[in-house]
């Protein structure tokens, strides 16, 4: 199985009440920083289905939930990956987003991660680690609060 070089970023939400919207981040296991569910594409995988089975796999969501492609993207510089498994000349890729409703009140972890928690949008950024998963919560979260 080859690694594609894309990352892809899976943000959970779901609506709790017409004014009450949660994201679930999640607490890496290795580093123990917060994040939404991320990960690599395998071999010829499209970024939506990496992230169909990343969420599957890193969160017990199931593929057949509605994914949404988010407008925000970063490029990720591959020694945060995974090494130079690509050759000396790819040095970033690119990181796709999504965001998926959920109805669920409990993630199945994988070992990637000790912890999750559901948080409105404050709580939620305050956690995260990384800058292209702020921005794209942002986004996400204004495209919720416009379409209420």
């Amino acid at each position: 199985m080859g690694r594609a070089p894309f990352q892809i970023l899976v943000l959970p939400y779901r609506i709790v009440s017409d004014d009450n919207i949660e994201y679930a981040i999640l607490k890496r296991s290795d580093d123990g920083y917060w994040q939404g569910i991320a990960g690599g594409g395998e071999d010829d995988e499209m970024p939506l289905e990496t992230a169909r089975r990343e969420a599957s796999e890193e969160g017990g969501i199931a593929s057949d939930n509605k994914f949404v492609r988010l407008d925000s993207m970063a490029t990720i510089p591959v020694e945060d990956i995974s090494g130079m498994i690509w050759g000396e000349d790819i040095l970033v890729v690119p990181e796709y987003c999504f965001a998926v409703k959920v109805e669920m009140d409990n993630l199945k972890l994988s070992t990637e991660h000790t912890e999750y928690r559901w948080l409105k949008y404050d709580e939620a950024r305050a956690l995260l680690h990384w800058d292209s998963n702020k921005i794209a919560l942002l986004e996400l979260n204004h495209r919720l609060m416009k379409s209420r």
